[in-house]
C-alpha cells in the first residue's frame, strides 16, 4: 500500500525535501491577443465592443487591442469609452489608411502568445473562439482560418436579402481568387479570406507585412504558408451583410490591389 499522500496524487519528495502536489501545479494560461480594428461601425460597434470585453475562454487570458481610425460616424468617441477597461489597449489613428494598417498598428503592440483578428460588425461570431484556439493550445496547429464555408453551404457563403446580384458577384469573386490562392500556393482552403485569421504571433517572425487595406487577408495568408504554418480550416458561424447594411468592399477598385498583393506576396521575399 502507498502512502497516504501517493493516494491523494502527491509527487515524492525532491532534494530540497519539499513534497509537491502534482495536481495542485498549474499551467501558466495562455494569451490571447483579440485586434479590433474600428472604422464607421457606429451601428453595431458598442454591441460588439460590450461582447469582446466579456468575452473569457477558459485557459486563456486576453489582451484586446481596438484600433480606431478616425471614423466620422461617432465611432472614435465610443470607442473612447473603452479606454480605461481593464485587458483593452486602445490605439487612435489620425486619419483612416485601411483595415490592413490598423491590424498592422496592433500587431506592433500585441504581446499574446496567439492573435485573433475579430472585426466589429457582428458578421462573426465570438461563441466560435474556443474551437478556432483548440489546435494552437493543443500545439497541433500555428496557423488556423475559421471558414465561412460549412458542410453543405455549397457555391453560396453571402446571402443578401436585399442585394441578391451583389452577392451572386461577390460568391463568384470568392471562388475565382480562391482558386487563384490554391493553385499558386499548391494547398486546399475554401475560405482563405476569412477574417477569422489566428495565428502564433512568432509565426510573424521574418515576415514583413505592409498592405493596408483588405489586400493585407492576402498578404498575411500567403507569407504564413509560404513560411510553412499551414492552416487548418474550422467551419464557424457567419452572418453577413449587405452593401446596404455597411460592407466596406469595394468592388471594383479592390480586385485590383488584391491581385497586386498577391503576385506581390507569392512571388516576392517574406
Amino acid at each position: 500500500m502507498g502512502s497516504p499522500d501517493r493516494k491523494k496524487g502527491w509527487a515524492s519528495a525532491d532534494r530540497t525535501g519539499i513534497r509537491l502536489s502534482v495536481s495542485a501545479v498549474k499551467q501558466p494560461a495562455l494569451k490571447l491577443s483579440v485586434i479590433v480594428p474600428i472604422f464607421n461601425e457606429a451601428a453595431t460597434l458598442r454591441t460588439a465592443l460590450d461582447a469582446i470585453v466579456a468575452k473569457s475562454v477558459a485557459g486563456w487570458e486576453l489582451e484586446l487591442i481596438f484600433v480606431e481610425s478616425n471614423s466620422t460616424d461617432g465611432s472614435r468617441a465610443i470607442a473612447e469609452t473603452y479606454r480605461s477597461r481593464p485587458r483593452i489597449k486602445l490605439i487612435l489613428e489620425d486619419k483612416p489608411r485601411g483595415k490592413g494598417h490598423a491590424v498592422r498598428a496592433a500587431l506592433a503592440q500585441a504581446t499574446g502568445d496567439v492573435v485573433l483578428i475579430q472585426d466589429a460588425d457582428l458578421e462573426y461570431s465570438l461563441d466560435d473562439y474556443e474551437k478556432l484556439l483548440a489546435p494552437l493550445a493543443a500545439g497541433a496547429r500555428t496557423f488556423v482560418l475559421g471558414s465561412r464555408h460549412g458542410p453543405g453551404d455549397g457555391f453560396a457563403m453571402r446571402k443578401f436579402d436585399d442585394q441578391p446580384f451583389h452577392a451572386f458577384l461577390l460568391n463568384s469573386a470568392h471562388w475565382t481568387f480562391t482558386l487563384l490562392i490554391n493553385g499558386s500556393l499548391g494547398i486546399w482552403l475554401k475560405d482563405p479570406f476569412t477574417m477569422y485569421k489566428v495565428f502564433r504571433r512568432d509565426a510573424l517572425n521574418g515576415l514583413t507585412l505592409t498592405c493596408n487595406r483588405f489586400d493585407f487577408d492576402w498578404e498575411l495568408l500567403i507569407k504564413l504558408i509560404r513560411a510553412g504554418h499551414r492552416p487548418i480550416e474550422i467551419p464557424i458561424s457567419y452572418n453577413s451583410r449587405s452593401f446596404k447594411e455597411g460592407k466596406k468592399i469595394r468592388m471594383f477598385r479592390d480586385p485590383l490591389t488584391w491581385i497586386v498583393a498577391w503576385a506581390k506576396a507569392r512571388f516576392g521575399p517574406l
